[in-house]
């Protein structure tokens, strides 16, 4: 069955008597295109793991090209569909678990050995940073991270340091990956249509952190309040924070040569790495 057509949707829903639940962001892919994107951009080798498959569009697609898929859903009734709509491919298993509560490292050694793997996802947009962080922090054996998430979402997980997109959440991407987007993805592409455009956002892990740090908690602690207030000045944001006097701030910030005036979104990942590991030395 062609499950990238709407008609075919249609028919699945009225077999199942399935509605779409809007709080769990169900949206499904139509577009043959983009699913061969996705595909293409993952890089499979060993196997991949797939979280939301709603009707197992996108999960057709990676088991036509993969040893082994292991797709994971919450929605209890979306399991009998993904049987029925994967019952021409026995190299996918279907997981009923919340992928927040699911223990990756023990189901990627369980399932594929413990090998690298890569993540490919439809993301609900209300779930997509705790998902990304759960990945990227838990340190799993992963090649890439392959993501349909919204569109202005996907900007700022890839962008550049003084943009107006770049923040706290760039600069965790960025710490552990190699962000780009594949493509843009129109609204229009899914069923039911949301409000808003989708892109395909990739995430080539990085084998080690793109910066070294001596306290990797004390640098995300200093980016998040780099950027609590982004119209206030590092200085200003950083001593709203820290107990440290804000002539001794500002000498610290000097000292590694980040102008105290400066704005969150203007430090490479370097010098949040050395205005961290500053912060550090002072307050020990």
């Amino acid at each position: 069955m062609d499950l990238t057509s709407p008609k075919t949707i249609r028919a699945i829903q009225e077999k199942f008597g399935f509605t779409f639940k809007k709080g769990l962001g169900q949206n499904f892919l139509t577009s043959r295109e983009v699913l061969e994107d996705i595909s293409d951009a993952a890089e499979i080798e060993n196997g991949v793991i797939e979280i939301g498959p709603g009707f197992g569009v996108l999960t057709a697609q990676l088991a036509a090209e993969s040893k082994k898929v292991v797709t994971i859903e919450l929605d209890e009734r979306l399991i009998d569909v993904l049987a029925y709509t994967l019952s021409d491919f026995d190299n996918v298993k279907i997981i009923n678990a919340d992928v927040l509560k699911l223990d990756l490292k023990k189901l990627i050694d369980d399932e594929f050995n413990g090998e690298r793997v890569s993540i490919a996802a439809n993301l609900p947009y209300y779930i997509t940073t705790p998902i990304i962080s759960k990945l990227l922090e838990e340190r799993l054996p992963i090649k890439n991270i392959v993501v349909m998430v919204q569109k202005e979402v996907a900007a700022r997980m890839a962008a550049e340091p003084s943009s107006k997109d770049y923040g706290a959440i760039t600069v965790m991407c960025r710490y552990f990956t190699e962000p780009s987007i594949v493509t843009d993805v129109p609204a229009q592409l899914f069923v039911p249509r949301p409000k808003v455009d989708s892109a395909v956002l990739k995430l080539r892990v990085l084998d080690k952190p793109s910066v070294v740090v001596i306290d990797e908690k004390m640098f995300f602690r200093v980016v998040k309040a780099a950027f609590s207030q982004r119209r206030k000045t590092l200085l200003n944001c950083l001593c709203a924070n820290f107990p440290i006097p804000k002539d001794e701030m500002s000498s610290l910030l000097e000292s590694v040569g980040v102008t105290p005036s400066r704005r969150g979104e203007t430090l490479s990942l370097q010098e949040f790495a050395d205005v961290t590991d500053a912060i550090l030395h002072r307050i020990n």
